[in-house]
């Protein structure tokens, strides 16, 4: 029986420091979620040892006795810290699951992913970057509504009802809020108003695209200026709804736009990407993760059930692709 081992950052780990934003820990698990995905593992026949974050995996790293591990870890801190648990196998001739270091760290980075997304034709909002809300003086491109984004964050960390920004003044303020909340450079992004999508993808050779998932907030599909925070993810004003009732074009449209950014980053296994629709029926996307959240209460779930399979049989489908990809099938 081959042994799979398991990265992850609990949210329970995290040690809140003086200044730290309430989200802080927003990417990490919750060890019910780490449960859960082990079990799915060991339903797939496989036995799982429990690693926990980076800084365990260097302790054990001599003494892994592993056969490939599943890596949904997080990272410690900066704008690499997605690629430390990857770049620590890679380094000790561990296989893994999941995009390497180099992807993670690309697509962590959102104005280094949108830079990409640009170089291959794929729709993006326009945007820009800024150190500082002095930074703002002379803002002559800025075409309002914007919405304001720390640049290297996932779990919506740093988005609220107040990211959107119609003036000046407000952009000054929002501005001035993320580079020195989350001590990064801020994305100013062009606000998108319409519908909001999300795409999986599992696979390497021929990857499987998911069906489309629709975000509904506060009842609404069209949302709008609505759009996706972090308040709204561990509240009941959010749902996934799966299939997407939409025109077919679009839906092909979601899918092989998906598709060319699954490849335009490398991914590898798993991932999913984000997109806002306007009112035209025109995809921009806005990210891809290729380092999903796999809980029951996600995307992945939902689109398992959706094509007949167990949550189960999904965690295996990903995994078994690791195994594939690495010859060990």
């Amino acid at each position: 029986m081959r042994t799979v081992g398991l990265t992850y950052d609990l949210k329970t780990d995290y040690k809140f420091k003086e200044g730290d934003p309430a989200d802080a820990n927003a990417e990490f698990d919750h060890p019910s979620t780490v449960d859960v995905i082990a079990q799915a593992i060991s339903a797939n026949g496989f036995k799982v040892k429990k690693i926990g974050n980076a800084l365990n995996l260097l302790e054990k790293m001599g003494n892994l006795d592993v056969d490939i591990v599943f890596n949904i870890s997080e990272g410690i801190a900066g704008r690499n810290r997605e690629s430390q648990v990857p770049i620590l196998l890679e380094m000790s001739g561990v296989p893994f699951v999941g995009a390497d270091a180099l992807t993670l760290g690309l697509t962590l980075d959102k104005v280094m992913a949108k830079k990409i997304f640009i170089a291959e034709n794929i729709p993006t909002p326009r945007f820009f970057e800024v150190s500082s809300a002095d930074g703002l003086e002379n803002c002559d491109h800025c075409k309002f509504p914007l919405i304001v984004k720390p640049r290297f964050e996932g779990s919506s960390k740093g988005l609220t009802e107040s990211s959107r920004v119609e003036n000046m003044e407000d952009l000054k303020k929002q501005v001035d809020f993320i580079t020195k909340t989350y001590k990064q450079p801020a994305l100013v992004e062009e606000f998108i108003s319409g519908q909001e999508f999300t795409v999986a993808i599992v696979g390497n050779d021929n990857p499987e695209v998911m069906p489309v998932v629709q975000i509904k907030i506060d009842g609404k599909l069209k949302l709008n200026n609505k759009f996706y925070t972090f308040a709204r993810i561990t509240s009941d004003r959010l749902e996934y709804i799966c299939p997407a009732k939409i025109p077919q074009d679009l839906k092909n449209k979601l899918e092989e736009t998906a598709l060319k950014v699954y490849h335009s980053v490398e991914c590898r296994d798993f991932g999913r990407v984000d997109f806002r629709v306007d009112d035209e029926g025109n995809p921009y996307v806005l990210e891809i993760n290729p380092l999903p959240s796999l809980s029951t209460e996600d995307v992945f779930m939902l689109v398992a059930e959706n094509i007949g399979i167990t949550y189960e049989q999904m965690l295996g489908k990903i995994l078994n692709s690791a195994l594939v990809r690495n010859g060990l099938n």
